[in-house]
Formats: structure tokens, C-alpha cells, sequence
């Protein structure tokens, strides 16, 4: 418990002294206890003035930056959540740089050795210092004989001991969302304990480098015959927990435009297909790249755009492609009562909710958008509207449609950064067009069904439990919660179970602490 509460108390510290208050208060204005308690973890005998001349929002970016791994990873989970911290601390966070010095190639070698063995590590040549180095892992290049052929390939090693820090600090912030909760009654629709084990969970996946091949695998998969989009190859031979082998991307950087005007690559072709290529991903496969800024996006000399990085994926199920299809086509043809009763039907809003009014809600939406020049139309900036109305309707929170809107923000800002009449509707339309017109075709409809049918027959006797199972689950659907039945809801129940019995036990080592970190820290 001691060393909890001192992690704890070293997290509080650096976000005290980060001056997060400041930008909290523009939110939400915090108790007094909260300003008390931070007021006091803020105080120091050195003025710091590193970051005297930012905002406060810049200022906590800066600061987060310097704070390492676990808090470079909440803020840029945070960023993806605009409804809980707003829009415009939500777009500083967006600024996050995931660099942190490299590990020597020592260190890398052991690493390689320990996962893979001797054999193998033995039979990789020309092992590189580190070309990139993030907060969870770097990337050395390297060869490989695959079948005879030496090949180039991309190998990221995990830093060491990175899952026992990272999950030390996380328990804290744990505990430190559980304690906000408590004091602060309105924070509890926020879900802030949800939100930091998801992030929990999610890095931990990250962090697991056989959980990204496995995404990178199947993302290929689904692609490998989508023209003008190239997924790298995994290597399973020589992947591990630690390590991740991959094709080497011979490329350039999507953002080195001149760069790609002289090698005679049509950046404007490239700029739609990228916006094509993702929507086509999430409505079509329901699997989609989620971290598509200009860092993990190349163009391979076959012209092709190759992304990189793996790390966080999102995925829509069948239901919810359907809705997010049905939506972004219904303003695209400005049929706004379409779209409230899509809303309606997805369980998006409450069922007493009007129509009519939901409507019109979504018409001032998008009569603007459709009033203003092409390159100032933004599909983003339209789903981030659709969710600022949220609360006005009682909308339940969809972290999986947040994930996607966030991504197509950024995809949409890489587009038109390399066209800025990047048209985000013409653009979308025919892929849109395609995919729902596939769906309601009467033949795969048909056959759909049929396979569907031949299921349920098989367990006709089981029908009354999965029908209960079916009505449960569609409940926790609309209401945005974690499945009871699953075992992250039983992980997550039991961790605040462990965090209540903390808080009662930690509140008064936590008052001595305060007094005795003065003199530690």
C-alpha cells in the first residue's frame, strides 16, 4: 500500500506542478477541496519558467511531454475524447510527440536474444542503431534470410520494463480518477475510472507486440486487394511479446510533399484515396488504422500508401458500420430526418426523444456546411457537431464512434494538407454509395440470411438464453456501457472494489505524505 501511495503521490505532484489545474477549471470549475489539494502538491521553493510565455494549454501539453510514457499515452487516449476534457484542450493533446530518447542497441541485442533465442538472433544480419524511437518501443532496420531471400525488415523492441512501469503508474491514476469521482458527483457521467482502465487495457494490448502483428495480419488480409494501398508483412518467425518484425517500408513521408511532386506522384489522387482507403476500412472490414497522422503514412515507390504502426486499431461491428453509413450518407443527401431516426433506431438517443426536433438539430448542423466553399466542408468537423449535441438529446457516449471521428479528423487534415480542395463528400460519396448498395443487394442479402438461419437452427434449443443474452447486451449497447458478462467489466468491477478499500485506508498516509514529499522531493 506505501509504495502505491507513493506512486501516487509523485503523479500528483507532476500534474500539480504541470498547472493542470488551470485548464480544468476552463471545463469544469473544480471544489475547493481539489484546488486545496493541488495547491499544496503544486508548491515549490524553485520557480520553474521553462514554459512561462505558453498557454495553459500549451503548458500542459509541454509538461505531459516531460512526464514519460504513462501520461504521453492518457493524453493522447484524452485527445480521442473530446466530450470529457473539450475541444480545445482536446486539440492540444492532439499535438503530443511520442519520442523519448533511444535505448542502446546493447540493450536491444538482449532483448532479441531473450525472445527469440540464439538460432534466430544469430540469423539477423546488419542489426541498425535505433531510426525511431516512441515511448513504448524504437525501431532498428535490419536483414533477414526469408526462404532463401535476404530481405530488409523493420524490427520494434519493446524498452525495457516498460509493462511494470506503465502499470504501476496507471493504478495510481486509477485511484486518482476513483477519487475524483467521489468528490466530484457530475464527474461520475464522465466515467473517468472507465476511461483510464480502458487506456489500461488498450496499452497493454500495445504492449504485447503479438497483439500488433495479429492486427497488421488481418489488416493485410482485408486490403490485400484494395488498389493503391500496400499493408507490410509480418514476420512470425521472429515476433514475440518484445519484438515485432516487419517488411521494411522503402518510402517516403506523405508529409514530404515536394518531395512526392518530384518523383511525379499525383498528390491529389493520393489525398482522396487516403480518405476512401479508411472509410472503405470502417465500413466495409469494420477494422481501421486509428493513429493515420502524417508519421505512420508512407508512399512506397510503387506509389502506393503504406501505413505503419499498428498499436491502436478501431473496429465497428456490423450495426454500428451500418448506422455510421446511413448517417454521413443521409447528410450527404441533406435527408436530416433519415438521420434522426437513425439515431433512434441505433439507440443513439432515448426513445422518447422527438424526431421532429432531433431533425431539425441536425439540419443546423448541416445547412452551414453545405453553404460554405468545398475546401471548407469537413466530414470531421461535422461528426465532431453531431457529438456536441450530446448531452442536449441525453446521447449516450460511443467511445468506438469517438475513436473514429477522432481518425477522421486527422485523416481528413493529412488529405487536405496535401490538397486543400480536398472535397471530404464527393470524395466519400461513391464509397458510401458502394457499400450500402452491396448490403441491401437482395443476393448477398439472401445469402447472408442463410447462413444466418443455418446458425440459429443449429441452437434452436438454446434460443430462450441467448434471446435473454441478446436483450442484455443490446441494452449495455445503447447505454454505452462494458458487457456484465465480459471480463474486462469483472476486472474493471474489481478494481474498484481494490481502489475503494485503498482510498480508505490511504487518506491518511496520503495527508503525512504530502508533508514528507516537501522534504523528499
Amino acid at each position: 500500500m506505501i509504495k502505491k501511495i507513493i506512486i501516487l503521490f509523485k503523479l500528483a505532484r507532476k500534474i500539480a506542478l504541470s498547472d493542470a489545474i488551470n485548464v480544468i477549471s476552463k471545463i469544469q470549475k473544480p471544489p475547493f477541496i481539489i484546488n486545496f489539494f493541488f495547491s499544496i502538491f503544486s508548491f515549490s521553493f524553485k520557480k520553474d519558467d521553462q514554459f512561462q510565455n505558453l498557454s495553459d494549454e500549451e503548458k500542459l501539453c509541454a509538461s505531459i511531454q516531460s512526464m514519460g510514457t504513462t501520461f504521453i499515452k492518457l493524453g493522447q487516449f484524452l485527445a480521442t475524447r473530446p466530450d470529457i476534457i473539450g475541444e480545445n484542450l482536446s486539440n492540444q493533446l492532439e499535438k503530443l510527440q511520442d519520442k523519448l530518447p533511444p535505448f542502446s542497441l546493447q540493450k536491444t541485442n538482449l532483448i532479441i536474444k531473450k525472445n527469440l533465442g540464439e538460432d534466430l538472433y544469430s540469423s539477423i544480419i546488419n542489426i541498425s542503431e535505433p531510426v525511431a524511437a516512441a515511448s513504448i518501443a524504437q525501431v532498428h532496420k535490419a536483414q533477414i534470410n526469408d526462404q532463401g531471400i535476404l530481405k530488409d525488415v523493420a524490427i520494434k523492441v519493446l524498452r525495457p520494463d516498460i509493462k511494470k512501469i506503465f502499470n504501476e503508474e496507471i493504478d495510481a491514476l486509477l485511484m486518482l480518477a476513483y477519487l475524483v469521482e467521489s468528490l466530484i458527483k457530475k464527474t461520475k457521467r464522465l466515467k473517468l475510472v472507465e476511461v483510464v482502465f480502458l487506456l489500461k487495457e488498450i496499452t497493454n494490448h500495445e504492449m504485447d507486440l503479438r497483439f500488433e502483428a495479429a492486427a497488421a495480419n488481418e489488416y493485410l488480409e482485408n486490403t490485400k486487394n484494395d488498389s493503391g494501398f500496400h499493408v507490410p508483412k509480418i514476420y512470425w518467425n521472429y515476433t514475440s511479446e518484445e519484438v515485432l518484425t516487419l517488411d521494411w517500408v522503402d518510402g517516403i513521408s506523405i508529409r514530404e510533399t515536394e518531395e512526392l511532386k518530384n518523383r511525379k506522384i499525383n498528390i491529389k489522387n493520393i489525398a482522396s484515396d487516403l480518405i476512401q482507403h479508411f472509410l472503405r476500412h470502417a465500413v466495409r472490414d469494420g477494422f481501421f488504422h486509428a493513429d493515420m497522422h502524417q508519421g505512420n503514412l508512407f508512399i512506397n515507390n510503387g506509389g502506393q500508401i503504406v501505413p505503419i504502426d499498428f498499436g491502436i486499431m478501431g473496429r465497428l461491428d456490423k450495426l454500428n458500420r451500418r448506422y455510421l453509413a446511413e448517417i454521413l450518407y443521409g447528410f450527404i443527401k441533406r435527408d436530416y430526418k433519415k438521420v434522426a431516426e437513425v439515431h433512434m433506431i441505433a439507440g443513439l438517443v432515448p426513445q422518447n426523444v422527438n424526431v421532429a426536433e432531433l431533425s431539425q438539430a441536425l439540419r443546423s448542423i448541416g445547412e452551414p456546411i453545405f453553404g460554405q466553399s468545398v475546401k471548407d466542408i469537413s466530414g470531421a468537423k461535422l461528426l465532431k457537431q453531431l457529438f456536441d449535441i450530446t448531452e442536449k438529446f441525453n446521447m449516450q457516449t460511443q467511445p468506438q464512434l469517438l475513436l473514429l471521428q477522432k481518425t477522421m479528423v486527422v485523416v481528413e487534415g493529412v488529405s487536405r494538407k496535401l490538397n486543400s480542395d480536398t472535397n471530404i463528400w464527393e470524395t466519400s460519396k461513391p464509397v458510401l454509395e458502394k457499400w450500402l448498395k452491396e448490403t441491401k443487394d437482395p443476393i448477398s442479402n439472401f445469402t447472408e440470411t442463410i447462413k444466418e438461419s443455418t446458425e440459429v437452427l443449429k441452437r434452436l434449443p438454446e434460443l430462450p438464453k441467448i434471446m435473454d443474452k441478446a436483450n442484455q447486451a443490446l441494452s449495455f449497447m445503447a447505454s454505452g456501457q462494458i458487457p456484465q458478462n465480459s471480463n474486462s467489466y469483472s476486472a474493471l468491477n474489481e478494481k474498484k472494489l481494490e481502489m475503494k478499500s485503498f482510498r480508505n485506508q490511504s487518506i491518511a498516509g496520503l495527508l503525512l505524505l504530502v508533508f514528507l514529499g516537501f522534504i523528499v522531493f
